[in-house]
């Protein structure tokens, strides 16, 4: 009988025994689980914040938001522009390729330039000045949207834009990201963005990136929206840009919210003399800018020497 009573209380024992190890694994794993959570909060919440428009988000998130507004309006771009700017786009656009003024034998890199609305100008420019040494002229029209890429390649071939009709001028597509591009250093002598940069996460590392890739003596052009000069105005251009492009987008493309963000994100937009600061300090020389419209837009300007 004292046997039988010693190998149950052995027995409980060892169960007890067993249920502590287990529980002991068990808080053992979940503090682990905990750590490992507290790190993964720390780390997000350490992730650098940025602005989408008017809203403060996580710069991974603002990549991922950039991205679906252009994949929205890729169809409707040209109509989002004339929206933007009544048209008046289309001639800051001439201007803007009349500045840069390419020769024969230019290698361009056309920067978040899907639809083609910068390069194809400059193919028709360089169509339009004689070529007695038959050059060869390149450009590489690149988007990190390959939507925008998509409609533009439609374009080109609507605009025979295309190899068999351009024997002077290779042209080729890429979908790029500028902060972080693939091509080689020294690989282009002109580079230009349009309507883009504003919308990059990082607009110095844009600069540093078009920096690297140009020649010396390459030209890096910027064309973008900007502050006006004049307070009167700018606030009547506010009214404009807050009271009527947004439900303007509504109404002709469907779209309320990408119409927001842009006008938004314009106003977020370093002004002229701090973004000339900007260009000069990633080693961009001779920078310049000119206002067009009273500053609606400017074009800004540096060459790498």
């Amino acid at each position: 009988m004292s046997y039988t009573i010693n190998l149950k209380t052995i027995q409980a024992c060892n169960l007890l025994n067993n249920f502590r190890l287990t529980r002991l694994k068990c808080r053992k794993r979940m503090s682990t689980t905990t750590k490992k959570e507290s790190i993964n909060e720390q780390e997000t919440s350490t992730e650098e914040t940025t602005h989408f428009g008017f809203q403060t988000v996580k710069e991974s998130e603002k990549v991922q938001k950039v991205h679906k507004v252009f994949e929205d309006v890729a169809k409707s771009y040209d109509l989002m522009n004339d929206v933007m700017s009544i048209g008046i786009h289309r001639i800051w656009k001439d201007i803007f390729v009349e500045r840069l003024g390419p020769s024969h034998g230019t290698r361009l890199l056309d920067m978040a330039g899907g639809t083609g609305d910068i390069a194809f100008r400059y193919i028709k420019y360089l169509a339009n000045i004689p070529n007695p040494k038959n050059r060869q002229s390149h450009v590489t029209i690149s988007d990190i949207n390959q939507h925008m890429l998509d409609v533009g390649q439609k374009r080109a071939e609507s605009l025979k834009y295309i190899a068999q009709s351009l024997p002077q001028m290779s042209v080729e597509w890429k979908c790029e990201d500028a902060e972080k591009l693939t091509f080689p250093d020294d690989s282009f002598n002109a580079y230009t963005i349009a309507f883009g940069i504003r919308n990059c996460t990082h607009i110095d590392r844009v600069l540093s990136e078009a920096y690297r890739v140009l020649q010396p003596g390459g030209r890096f052009m910027c064309l973008e929206f900007s502050h006006l000069t004049n307070d009167v105005l700018q606030w009547l251009y506010d009214q404009y840009s807050f009271q009527v492009i947004p439900p303007m987008g509504q109404i002709l493309a469907g779209q309320w919210d990408p119409y927001q963000y842009l006008v938004e994100s314009i106003r977020k937009f370093p002004q002229q003399e701090e973004f000339k600061k900007m260009i000069s300090a990633v080693g961009f020389q001779m920078v310049q800018y000119e206002n067009l419209s009273f500053g609606v837009t400017s074009i800004h300007s540096g060459f790498k020497l």
